[in-house]
């Protein structure tokens, strides 16, 4: 290009051999191609993209060569001195909470079994496998924490409970506290009972999920519930979102059993914790589906402790293929926690082959549960809350006992608790966080039947239980 005026003759001169080399030193950059042609075709396409790029890397540049700067301009300046004086006179929190006399007296009460529980080869299997895999499994399930006897596990519930697929969890109480809301997200509809255990409770809070509560076990309010949602879905134009009925088995609150099928007639997702009732309730101690006689496929997600029934550690939820592989990577409690240890998972898996090998324990359990709640028929001063075949109940002080507060309310029936120790039987009272409880709950001791007691030593602890209730009772009543 030339002009009249040397000076910017020289100036385009140097100007295009600049770009010219500037150019030539870029297309040899790897990529160099790639990176102009996707600035073009976003320029050509949207120029403000191109725009607020732009901006973005000049806020970068600036931000990265500005001068850092403190917030606090008043910092003192300490003379090593003052720092050693201060070190010494720091005394570090403690790390346990100082805890009340009430709390010394519980714990210092709270018995200890000594001796393995079940059969001996579950032990021998225990050590076996201890020594074979070591104490923990080091990492999470989804990275190198899973070996065989957790896919073993897996395998033995699907085929035991009769679903298609199961997936361990490392800790039974955040197992539905996972479970929900790897699928309950803002905006879904979740109807729960209001008998739910805390650990339901708290997974219902953490979905976000728009949450309804019927009354406890009254299908009725339920059908209520569900023909208001109805409605509001049609007034509102509210879009369709997913729904579930949330609910256990066995209610570990009350002893009560869930009304399965009428549940299952619901056109809603059923999420059934079978924490309790797995081990105890039908012909094989399948759960509530064995119990009733029900197709478990029916059920979208089985939800279970291998704490109760099984004398282990962990939960497990057990489904379809498409809800367990949905967990597998969207479960916190799958996706954060280590692996249960190895040792836990064989235990579970044989108490499970035991119970497959012997059904005839869940119905000496049913047996003992009957005999237990004959003998306690006519108990004055408390109630006898659960289902006639739930082998979980309560005992709850009647209204006239003098006791106002709940603390006054589980004096007594820690007294009841410590008299029946005193004679061989061994309660315990049922822990609540009643600061937490979405719903109003009266302490209890709750009991749960085992199958190893024979029918004699069932009705002489039904007779210590009994005793144990008169003796510390019969001068409260108002």
């Amino acid at each position: 290009m030339n002009t009249s005026y040397p000076i910017l003759n020289d100036l385009f001169v140097f100007l295009n051999s600049t770009i010219t080399d500037i150019s030539i030193v870029y297309s040899r950059i790897p990529g160099s191609g790639i990176l102009l042609k996707y600035i073009k075709n976003s320029h050509q396409n949207d120029p403000f993209r191109t725009f607020l790029e732009a901006l973005l890397v000049l806020f970068a540049i600036i931000y990265l060569l500005t001068k850092r700067y403190r917030t606090d301009n008043n910092l003192i300046e300490l003379t090593p001195s003052e720092i050693e004086e201060l070190v010494e006179e720091w005394q570090p929190e403690s790390l346990v909470p100082t805890i009340t006399e009430s709390q010394r007296i519980e714990l210092d009460k709270t018995p200890i079994l000594n001796g393995p529980q079940g059969p001996r080869i579950k032990l021998e299997k225990a050590i076996q496998i201890l020594r074979k895999y070591g104490v923990g499994s080091c990492g999470p399930p989804g990275f190198y924490g899973t070996i065989d006897v957790h896919t073993e596990f897996e395998r033995t519930v699907s085929e035991f409970l009769g679903t298609d697929d199961t997936i361990l969890y490392s800790q039974a109480f955040s197992t539905i506290g996972s479970a929900i809301p790897s699928f309950c997200k803002r905006g879904d509809i979740i109807v729960a009972d209001q008998g739910c255990n805390f650990a339901i409770q708290k997974g219902i809070q953490i979905s976000r999920s728009v949450i309804k509560w019927y009354k406890h076990n009254d299908m009725q309010d339920l059908e209520n519930i569900l023909l208001k949602i109805k409605n509001e879905d049609i007034e509102s134009g509210r879009r369709l979102t997913r729904r579930f009925i949330v609910t256990e088995g066995i209610f570990e609150n009350s002893g009560d059993i869930a009304q399965l099928p009428k549940l299952k007639k619901f056109k809603y997702r059923l999420i059934l914790d079978e924490s309790l009732s797995i081990g105890t309730l039908g012909k094989r101690g399948a759960g509530l589906t064995d119990y009733y006689n029900i197709n478990p496929k029916e059920i979208d997600m089985i939800v279970g402790s291998m704490c109760t029934a099984l004398c282990s550690s962990g939960g497990f939820c057990s489904g379809s293929f498409e809800i367990t592989d949905h967990q597998r990577i969207s479960g916190p409690a799958y996706c954060y926690s280590a692996a249960l240890p190895a040792m836990l998972s064989a235990c579970a898996t044989e108490s499970i082959k035991n119970l497959d090998r012997n059904p005839h324990l869940v119905a000496k359990v049913l047996s003992n549960t009957s005999t237990f709640k004959s003998n306690m028929a006519n108990v004055k001063y408390v109630t006898v809350d659960g289902f006639a075949d739930s082998p979980v109940f309560h005992l709850r002080l009647i209204k006239d006992i003098k006791a106002n507060s709940i603390e006054e309310k589980e004096k007594l029936l820690q007294e009841i608790v410590d008299d029946a120790m005193n004679n061989g039987v061994i309660l315990t009272r049922a822990k609540y966080v009643f600061a937490q409880e979405m719903f109003g709950i009266e302490p209890s001791i709750r009991i749960c039947i085992s199958a190893s007691f024979s029918k004699k030593e069932i009705e002489k602890a039904a007779a210590i239980t009994k005793s144990a209730i008169t003796k510390v009772l019969k001068n409260k009543v108002r």
